[in-house]
């Protein structure tokens, strides 16, 4: 129900969540090898080696009871996988940070979740709906096509909502990367089978100034380079794809929207104590370090996110988070979350820790 607009927005809590089931990346690459390996060349092997060996990653989280199940998954196998999976992941998170909030479901009245590694219509809102109670009426929307970076306009769709209804509104971000598993000689899918894991995360959004309040947020869309960072369907299935060259072309979009929200308040990034960076990789996240001029030390949540879960897509800037709110954040501190994906997007949020 309508109760009227709010100039304030905070996060007044969030939760992650990750399957049970985990795997190093020394298991990863025995099992690429033993299922895959007839359909690689010597060159995609020696690939595979190098890149899995890489000590930037230890272990993954998979939205699966047996590693035997990814092995030329039936496709209607794999869409029933991820509709369960996604749905016991969000809800797991919801619930947690509705519990951190110390409110129930009748207080929600919006609810925005968005994925890239699976559609279903209705949407994943209508399960969680269903789920965990939530109001018949409650305000859902569903977002698909917005990638890694996608919990960004998450969030600033959830601020809009809770600036303008009364209540609490959930920003839902849940990708099960499994259930896009393919393997070829191609560098963009040995890539991404060393990189991604599943995950989900939902945050509580009030119009209030508790918890972490909205300030400012940015975003930049770069369509032209659409094909650097996507998903592609080749026989009905989900193929990732990455350019070599994105870490330049990320790095550029990055820098223009954290410039955008620190100038919107006269900050510099010398003026910022924490740090939530998207995941994307090493080189990725060096690259847009160098290009912002971030202290390394600032970092060290996002590597270790990167470390222990890989990149989970879109959650991932949660974790980080995350990670940032275990080591200690005092009130005033500021915090710019930044994450980039597919469009090839990018998008950050400015927020400044409440009492």
């Amino acid at each position: 129900m309508l109760k009227g607009k709010n100039n304030h927005a905070s996060i007044v809590s969030f939760a992650t969540a990750v399957p049970k089931y985990h795997c190093d990346q020394g298991f990863a690459e025995e099992f690429m090898k033993k299922h895959f390996g007839s359909r690689l060349n010597s060159r995609s092997m020696g690939l595979l080696r190098t890149i899995f060996s890489h000590p930037s990653i230890r272990k993954r989280h998979f939205a699966i009871d047996d590693p035997s199940c990814l092995v030329d998954e039936d496709p209607d196998l794999r869409i029933k996988r991820f509709t369960e999976q996604s749905i016991q992941l969000s809800a797991q998170a919801v619930s947690s940070a509705l519990e951190k909030a110390g409110i129930g479901v009748q207080d929600v009245s919006g609810i925005v979740v968005n994925t890239c590694t699976g559609y279903l219509c209705p949407g994943i809102s209508t399960y969680l709906i269903e789920r965990l109670g939530l109001s018949r009426s409650v305000r859902a929307f569903d977002m698909v096509g917005s990638g890694c970076g996608g919990a960004i306009p998450n969030l600033q769709a959830a601020e809009s909502l809770a600036k303008t209804m009364g209540g609490a509104v959930l920003s839902v971000s849940v990708e099960i990367c499994s259930a896009t598993l393919q393997m070829d000689n191609e560098l963009d899918l040995i890539l991404s089978k060393a990189l991604f894991g599943d995950g989900a995360a939902a945050a509580v959004v009030r119009g209030s100034r508790e918890g972490w309040e909205m300030v400012a947020s940015a975003g930049r869309y770069v369509p032209e380079q659409r094909e650097t960072i996507r998903y592609v369907h080749k026989k009905g299935q989900l193929h990732n794809q990455l350019s070599l060259n994105l870490p330049e072309l990320v790095k550029k979009a990055a820098a223009e929207v954290v410039g955008e929200v620190l100038s919107s308040h006269g900050l510099s990034a010398g003026d910022v104590k924490h740090w939530a960076l998207h995941t994307g990789g090493e080189k990725i996240i060096n690259a847009v370090r160098d290009e912002i001029g971030i202290a390394e030390e600032r970092l060290a949540p996002t590597r270790k996110v990167l470390l222990e879960y890989g990149n989970m897509s879109s959650p991932t800037v949660w974790f980080v988070l995350d990670e940032i709110a275990r080591n200690g954040v005092d009130s005033g501190d500021w915090c710019i979350m930044v994450a980039y994906g597919a469009g090839l997007s990018a998008h950050a949020y400015l927020l400044r820790k409440g009492p």
